[in-house]
Formats: C-alpha cells, structure tokens, sequence
C-alpha cells in the first residue's frame, strides 16, 4: 500500500448468497426443472471488489456473515482466492435466486434483508480503525438497520475514517442521507437516488458537502460534479443488453481503478469506466465478461 496506489477496501451491509437457476423456458404458476445451477456471493461491495481483481487492484471486501446462508458465502469467498475478511454475525445472510431463462429478461427473488448484530458491528469499526492512513473506504449497497444504536460504532469508525483517509459512496437510504452531509471524497448515485433530495448535480442542498458526485441514469447521459464543481456530462455507449445486474458495481470498481490508481481526474475515470460496464450489461454475470478495450467509451461534454 502505497500513498501512490492505496489499497481499497469496500464495505458490503447486505451480502446476498445468490443462487442461479437456468431454464430452457419458465414461466409462473406451474413445476418446472431447471437445466442449471450456479451459485454466487452477491452484493454491491463484494461485486465492486471482483472487478477490482480483474483490474489488478489492491483491494479487500469486508462483509457481514451469518447462518448456514454466511457459511456458504464464505466458502466460496475463500474458494475465489480474492482477499476479504467477513465479521460474523447471528443475523442470517439473506437469500436470493435468479431465474434466467435464453430470450426472455432475466427475473431476480430476494429474501428480507438482513441487519447485522451489534457484535458484528462493533468488529467491523475495530477492524477499520487499525488500518493505515491514508487507505480508500467504499460504501457499498443497503446497509439494514443504519439507524439503530447498534450502528453508532460504525458511524463514528466512519466519521473518525473522513479524518485520515478516503471515503466513497454508492449507497442509498439513510446511510446516502448521512454520506451527503460529510465531506466525503465521492458520491455515485443514480438519477432517482438524486431527485429524493435534488433536482440535479446544479442545485445541490446547502447541507449537501460531498465533494464529487457521478448520477448515473440507465442509457442516459452520467451527471459529473467535480471537486471544483465543474459539471459535464458523458453518454454511455450503446449495447444490446443481456443482464444489467452488477453494472453499476463494474462501473463505480473502475472509476476507483482508474481515479486512485491511473491517475485520471473525475471525468477521464467515468470515461474509463463506460466500455467495461457496458460489457458487463451484454453478458450474463458480473464481472465475468471479456475486458473491452477501454479507449472505447462514449461521449464527453462539458
């Protein structure tokens, strides 16, 4: 870990132990036998982290695990070879299964979310907190339970974590609402997370002291805000979409790639990024499609 390249840790509330189930065709209301099954860990920060690991990135996925739901991601964390380290918890993981089917949109299930206990809370702001100076924290996802008591010594990890290193954000709810109001490094959220509290990245609240922001919006063009509060736009490339679940994770592990470890501004690192999650979106998965050639990207305006 250098001051040059600092390692990047991502902060998954809301792991999901996600099966896949393949049918030749599917629809409701009648038995049908799947001809495949697959299993995967999901949630935002475990995602940004696999495609941290395709870039070659130093990075680490923190996670809460509990139940025999957490006992099956971890062992397939360990499998991956990827680093992370999970605080357990007697919360159980939360389920979830995806129904693809060759033609038709893919179709996703998801239990109850799940909060992790104080213990595990209390484990995870300890770990953060015996980490150098100077290290890169991204927010990932839900985060169940953010406002009970059982969080505060997390929150204040955080609060403490703003003071001597680089936090990010791709988060919403109450922990956006309490990232919007610190001088976090970046926020990226997407156009409907944006409009609970601003018309758009020119009309920002007073209270709102995050220093860049990237709005994504489907097909849409991306809204900039620099820490300059420079504001420009880029387009996404068009695609033939397959799946677009994970997109938005593969997107925000290479703006981070790009901003902390290539050395490119805000706007370079969104251009960096377009062409691999638009490729994410054309194959099913995430972050298991062939890396484009990054020089592909869409438009740029200022």
């Amino acid at each position: 870990m250098t001051s040059a390249a600092p390692h990047i840790f991502t902060l998954t509330g809301n792991l999901l132990a996600e099966r896949t189930l393949t049918f030749e065709s599917w629809a409701p209301g009648r038995t049908q036998r799947a001809t495949a099954e697959s299993f995967q860990v999901g949630g935002k920060g475990i995602n940004v982290a696999k495609m941290l690991a395709r870039l070659g990135a130093p990075h680490t996925a923190l996670c809460f695990t509990g139940g025999a739901a957490g006992d099956e991601c971890f062992a397939a964390l360990h499998a991956s070879g990827r680093p992370f380290q999970n605080f357990p918890s007697t919360a159980p993981t939360r389920t979830g299964t995806v129904i693809r089917t060759p033609g038709q949109p893919e179709t996703t299930f998801l239990a109850p979310d799940a909060a992790p206990d104080a213990l595990a809370l209390f484990a995870c702001a300890a770990f953060l907190d015996a980490q150098p100076d100077g290290q890169v924290l991204a927010l990932c996802g839900s985060f169940p339970g953010w406002s009970s008591s059982a969080y505060e010594p997390l929150r204040a990890a955080l609060d403490r974590w703003l003071t001597r290193g680089i936090l990010v954000a791709d988060t919403y709810g109450p922990p956006l609402a309490w990232a919007v109001s610190r001088p976090v490094a970046l926020i990226k959220i997407n156009a409907d997370e944006l409009r609970t509290f601003a018309p758009d990245l020119a009309h920002l609240p007073t209270h709102a002291t995050a220093r860049r922001w990237i709005v994504t919006d489907g097909p849409r063009p991306i809204q900039i805000r620099d820490d300059t509060g420079s504001l420009s736009t880029a387009t996404p490339p068009p695609i033939d979409e397959v799946s677009a679940t994970g997109s938005g994770d593969v997107f925000f592990a290479c703006v981070l790639q790009a901003w902390f470890h290539l050395g490119r501004d805000l706007a370079a690192a969104v251009q960096f990024a377009l062409p691999f999650a638009a490729a994410n979106a054309a194959h099913p998965g995430v972050a298991d499609f062939p890396l484009p050639d990054a020089g592909s990207s869409g438009n740029f305006t200022k």
